[in-house]
C-alpha cells in the first residue's frame, strides 16, 4: 500500500476515545481539508507502524506524516497546531520545552487514556461526508 504524501496524515488509535476526539477537534477546524485521517488499526496503519518499527499492537502514539517525515508523541500535537494556522500556531511555542519532558507527559496521559476517556469496542468511522478525508 501506498501511503499518499500530499497533504500530512494523521495516524491515531481508532478505538480510542481521546484520540477520536483528537481527529474530530481537528476535523471542525480544519474547514480547507488540510489533513488527512487514519487508525493505527487500518491497513495504512500497520504499515507506518512496520515502516516505523512500532509495535503494532501497543498503539501508545499518534503519528503525524507529513512533508516525507515521521512525528511521534509530543511533536504531533505542536506540528499540528503549527500547520491549523490562526491562533493555533501560538502553540508551537512549547517546542522550546525539552521533547524528553514533554514526551513523559504525552506518555502519561497516553498510559492512562483508557482508564480516563474510555474505549469503543471498534474504531470511529467517519460520517460518508469526510470519508474522503480518510485512508482505508
Amino acid at each position: 500500500m501506498t501511503i499518499p504524501t500530499d497533504k500530512p496524515v494523521l495516524f491515531f488509535d481508532g478505538v480510542c476515545n481521546l484520540c477520536s476526539g483528537f481527529v474530530q477537534f481537528v476535523i471542525e477546524r480544519d474547514p480547507e481539508s488540510k489533513f488527512r485521517f487514519a487508525s493505527l488499526q487500518s491497513e495504512a496503519g500497520q504499515k507506518v507502524l512496520r515502516d516505523n518499527k512500532l509495535s503494532e499492537t501497543n498503539l501508545s502514539t499518534v503519528i503525524l506524516l507529513k512533508d516525507g517525515k515521521y512525528f511521534t508523541h509530543s511533536d504531533v500535537a505542536l506540528e499540528m497546531s503549527r500547520d491549523m494556522g490562526g491562533l493555533w500556531t501560538l502553540f508551537y511555542v512549547f517546542k522550546i520545552i525539552p521533547k524528553a519532558l514533554r514526551d513523559k507527559i504525552y506518555d502519561w496521559v497516553a498510559a492512562n487514556r483508557y482508564n480516563w476517556f474510555g474505549e469503543k469496542e471498534s474504531c470511529w468511522l467517519p460520517t460518508p461526508e469526510l470519508q474522503a478525508r480518510f485512508l482505508s
